[in-house]
């Protein structure tokens, strides 16, 4: 069976397993408009939910977004408490997403320093879409790459003192089963929106041998078409993985 509107054809064989964003620009976006950055991070929410229903019904089984890095803390007081209380809004909006489209939600990131009630939303999320056997969406909040592997090795150094692990038995498989992406494939494809060309401490692990798509649209005026361009460009790489085909 084949997708198909007036431009494209996708074929479900080749669709990535999993798809992650750097969702990048939403403050360019309000300020080409002559708005607050707040207005832009309000927009690109409305965009991340048209983006877990387009990609849930596009047969794409994993969606990991890059929602708050450990590095947005540095922005102003007014911004993150303005993006805190963003969050604990879709908090309740995702709930209802997930629940329509049969998606599961997952969080990563240390979540331990958001307020109380955040923490709970997280949980309720969690454990109400926990059985839902579509699409698994994961949410990068208060996440970092480098975090990430710090708390994972400081795990295992812990483990080690206790017994349960042996340093001489240690593999890429175990080092992956301490990160918060345990259980998780690899992506299979990074979008990064705005143009920019780095990966501002996302995902370094996972994100070995991805494949990169940069497009210069902004994440508000992000949509499925936007995603299916990603998508067909995907299809058209050859992937070896550090090998050669014969």
């Amino acid at each position: 069976m084949l997708y198909e509107n007036e431009s494209f054809q996708l074929n479900p064989e080749k669709m990535p397993k999993h798809v992650a964003i750097i969702m990048d620009g939403n403050g360019r976006w309000a300020k080409k408009r002559g708005l607050p950055r707040t207005v832009g991070h309000k927009q690109g929410c409305v965009t991340v939910e048209q983006t877990v229903e387009d990609a849930a019904r596009l047969g794409i089984r994993y969606l990991t977004v890059y929602g708050f890095s450990t590095e947005n803390w540095k922005r102003s007081a007014e911004e993150v408490g303005a993006l805190m209380q963003l969050f604990r809004f879709y908090l309740k909006r995702l709930l209802k997403i997930a629940k329509k489209n049969n998606v599961r939600v997952k969080m990563i990131g240390d979540r331990t320093r958001f307020d109380r009630d955040i923490i709970e939303g997280i949980n309720r999320l969690e454990d109400e879409t926990a059985a839902n056997t579509g699409m698994t969406f994961v949410i990068a909040v208060n996440y970092g790459g480098r975090d990430e592997i710090t708390r994972a090795v400081r795990h295992m150094m812990m483990d080690c003192q206790d017994g349960k692990l042996v340093p001489e038995n240690v593999t890429e498989q175990t080092v992956a089963s301490y990160l918060d992406t345990a259980g998780i494939p690899d992506p299979d494809l990074l979008i990064r929106t705005s143009g920019e060309i780095r990966l501002s401490n996302y995902l370094l692990w996972q994100l070995a041998y991805s494949e990169i798509y940069i497009t210069d649209c902004l994440w508000p005026d992000f949509n499925r078409d936007e995603l299916i361009k990603a998508i067909e460009q995907f299809n058209q790489r050859d992937r070896r993985f550090g090998g050669v085909k014969a």
